[in-house]
């Protein structure tokens, strides 16, 4: 526990100056590509906040293994394996639509143990170590008490390929919309899993993620006492999490597979 707690205060001074960077760059002209589609963008400060990253983590623990979502995996010898996205929203990044984070996960012998999500333009340090609870800037925070899903607020959002393929979580959408108190779409997995963490929002579902995009922030919700399911399917990982009382009910329009 002691080295996990060392290791995360060593990410939350490295997010801090990745964040720091990345709002200066952020008013600056940058450089910007399309991935898989011409919404799935990267700019050339994600590939910067990543190798920051990277050269910090293989300084102080260069026997840990890397999963990051621009350069993929770097082989380690340790038990531990770092899950990286160094700008999760990197749509609203390039907008200049101040909703993006850096999420940093860490697991150990295949579980993750650390989880810290930092939204740079809020100043938002959202952290978590297995077993110790969840943190807002120092505060501790929990999930919601909402009991009725036509109150609650729920977020989601789409995948890149969701003009090309049917599974692109409209029908889910079209299912549950009549049937909660408010919509959200903030168009960054980890912020979304971080405000049901904070009580902010009662429950967010996805499809099509990767793990980069919800290492840390599912167990923050855990942390946080929520409710959560995640299964890697063919493209991804569907994700539901909330509040208790209300978790079942979506689960049950959803109707996935467990």
């Amino acid at each position: 526990m002691e080295q996990w707690l060392a290791i995360k205060e060593n990410i939350k001074t490295w997010v801090r100056e990745v964040g720091k960077e990345q709002l200066i760059r952020m008013e600056q002209p940058f450089q910007m590509k399309s991935k898989s589609s011409d919404i799935d963008l990267v700019t050339e400060v994600d590939e910067w906040s990543e190798q920051f990253l990277i050269d910090k983590i293989h300084t102080e623990y260069p026997e840990h293994s890397i999963m990051s979502e621009e350069s993929g995996w770097h082989e380690g010898q340790a038990d531990y394996e770092w899950v990286i996205d160094p700008i999760d929203g990197t749509v609203n990044f390039a907008h200049r639509f101040p909703f993006f984070c850096i999420s940093i996960g860490v697991k150990y012998k295949g579980e993750t143990v650390i989880g810290v999500v930092y939204v740079p333009k809020l100043d938002e340090m959202y952290e978590a170590v297995k077993g110790s609870g969840a943190t807002l800037n120092g505060r501790s925070i929990t999930v919601s008490v909402t009991e009725r899903l036509n109150q609650a607020v729920v977020a989601t959002g789409f995948p890149y390929d969701r003009a090309t393929d049917p599974d692109n979580n409209v029908g889910n959408f079209n299912a549950i919309i009549t049937k909660i108190g408010g919509i959200r779409r903030t168009g960054s997995a980890a912020i979304d899993l971080c405000q049901v963490a904070a009580g902010r929002f009662d429950a967010y579902w996805e499809i099509k993620l990767k793990e980069w995009d919800i290492s840390a922030g599912l167990l923050i919700v855990e942390e946080a006492k929520g409710q959560t399911f995640s299964v890697k399917k063919e493209k991804g990982y569907q994700v539901l999490v909330g509040t208790p009382a209300i978790y079942d009910e979506l689960s049950a329009i959803l109707e996935w597979e467990k």
